[in-house]
């Protein structure tokens, strides 16, 4: 199946609230898990396309001494986001920048992980924003980047939107349908991380529809 482009950024009230209501909780909640099993006990964490912040707070739970920044270019995702730390009680480890991934304001080698969750099918050019996340992370540091996998035929995706999806609104339904189309294949994805260059790197097919990108830290 070809790759059908979204847009990139999702700064509506009514989008943000209508993603931020979509029941992530049991892939949110294995991504945060994962994250902390690839880090240390106390690290300074990036989160890339942070949304609403939901996986943020997870793994700021799971990780009383991490301090995490979230970055959104997505205005009405950040103002969700900061109610949600708030709710949380998280805003002594979280903070959030109104940031473009694909051009992080930060120093080189200056945090010891980068996580980044169901972001990259936004991307019309993955590797850029792939390149701005080893720029900034750490020699040592980890890496957990997840995603939708494109599915290979129109059949496959009806399934997946139909299996996944039961319970979502017409809204949600085709925001679900058109990250499938922009999403990146396996070997996409794997010939992406290779250009990278970094030792220890690796992809995997993590669920029937999601890929994996990888390292754990020092």
């Amino acid at each position: 199946m070809e790759r059908i482009l979204e847009p990139e950024v999702m700064d509506t009230e009514v989008e943000a609230w209508e993603y931020d209501q979509m029941d992530f909780s049991a892939v949110n909640g294995a991504f945060a898990q994962r994250a902390v099993e690839l880090g240390p006990l106390r690290a300074s964490v990036l989160d890339a396309g942070t949304g609403t912040a939901r996986i943020p707070i997870l793994m700021a739970q799971l990780r009383p001494h991490w301090r995490i920044v979230g970055v959104d270019l997505a205005r009405s995702m950040l103002a969700l986001a900061a109610q949600n730390i708030a709710q949380a009680q998280c805003e002594a480890q979280i903070t959030l920048d109104f940031a473009d991934a694909k051009y992080l304001p930060y120093a080189d080698c200056c945090f010891d992980g980068v996580v980044s969750n169901s972001l990259i099918h936004h991307l019309p050019n993955p590797g850029q924003f792939l390149g701005e996340l080893a720029r900034v992370l750490k020699p040592e540091g980890f890496i957990l980047a997840r995603d939708l996998l494109r599915p290979e035929d129109e059949a496959t995706l009806e399934r997946w939107v139909e299996g996944v999806g039961a319970d979502y609104s017409p809204h949600q339904t085709r925001l679900f349908r058109d990250s499938l189309r922009a999403a990146l294949s396996l070997s996409e994805i794997e010939a992406l991380a290779q250009s990278l260059n970094l030792p220890g790197l690796r992809v995997y097919q993590s669920s029937e529809y999601h890929w994996t990108l990888e390292r754990r830290g020092a």
